[in-house]
């Protein structure tokens, strides 16, 4: 067995260090703001149209795809199950459920919280509230059956409202009556999009995010069922009518911008 004097061994000890001090590693960045560790916040904030134009309630004549002439006096809609898609994670929002009102602008964006730092480059979203929440009883919130977006608690809330008039529509006053419910099953009125960012988004330190969507009244008449308000002005209950209009604002939805 080897037995080590002192001196060799402080000399030994010195020979390691010094090779460890050949050993050339990165300084650290101060200002690195890749982590996955943090977390920030993006700003959804919506927009209500009619084709070009920006929806203005009761004062103004516009044209659907048929080409009818139509003023808009009630735009209403549910957006749920919000999710940002990302390059390493998807962040799903909890409790994520927002109802969307043109009388009232402050209900036209909100904000998504502790969303983990990443670069995102979609949104998927409902219109409409999943089957669960419908028979979930009573709630509170977007979800209150006081906003007048509930039918009964079988056949739920109603996922998207538009109410207004057009000289073309066959129902009393000429009104045009679109409430389109259903929550599960064959009629079920839900439907969920993914929408694409026009440029990435990238959740970093002191990076406040904004996503601004679109959503054209017009979607609700023009694909994959153009209608015409002299054959259909108003549906009120689940079928193949209300699914006609569900398939149709599946599509209404757009971003227009993505960043900072």
């Amino acid at each position: 067995m080897k037995r080590f004097t002192i001196p060799v061994l402080i000399a030994m000890g010195s020979l390691i260090a010094a090779t460890n001090s050949c050993v050339k590693k990165d300084p650290p960045n101060p200002t690195d703001t890749t982590s996955t560790d943090g977390v920030g916040k993006v700003k959804l904030e919506f927009s209500n149209v009619v084709g070009s134009s920006n929806l203005s309630l009761g004062n103004q004549w516009y044209k659907n795809p048929n080409g009818d002439s139509f003023k808009v006096n009630v735009f209403n809609y549910y957006i749920s199950n919000v999710k940002l898609n990302g390059a390493k994670r998807t962040y799903t929002e909890t409790e994520s459920y927002h109802l969307l009102k043109q009388e009232n602008t402050s209900s036209l964006s909100f904000d998504l919280t502790n969303v983990p730092y990443d670069t995102y480059t979609s949104v998927t979203l409902m219109i409409g509230v999943d089957s669960a929440r419908n028979v979930s009883g009573a709630q509170t919130g977007a979800l209150d059956p006081a906003n007048d977006m509930f039918w009964t608690w079988k056949t739920g809330y109603i996922m998207a409202k538009m109410e207004g008039v057009s000289p073309q529509s066959t129902n009393v006053d000429n009104m045009l009556i679109f409430h389109i419910g259903g929550h599960a099953g064959l009629w079920a009125g839900q439907r969920t999009v993914t929408l694409n960012f026009p440029t990435p988004i990238k959740v970093e330190k002191d990076a406040f995010n904004h996503v601004h969507i679109a959503a054209d009244v017009n979607g609700l008449f023009k694909t994959p069922y153009e209608i015409d308000f002299s054959m259909l002005s108003g549906v009120m209950s689940i079928g193949k009518e209300s699914q006609m209009i569900a398939n149709n604002y599946a599509n209404m939805l757009s971003v227009t911008y993505s960043g900072l």
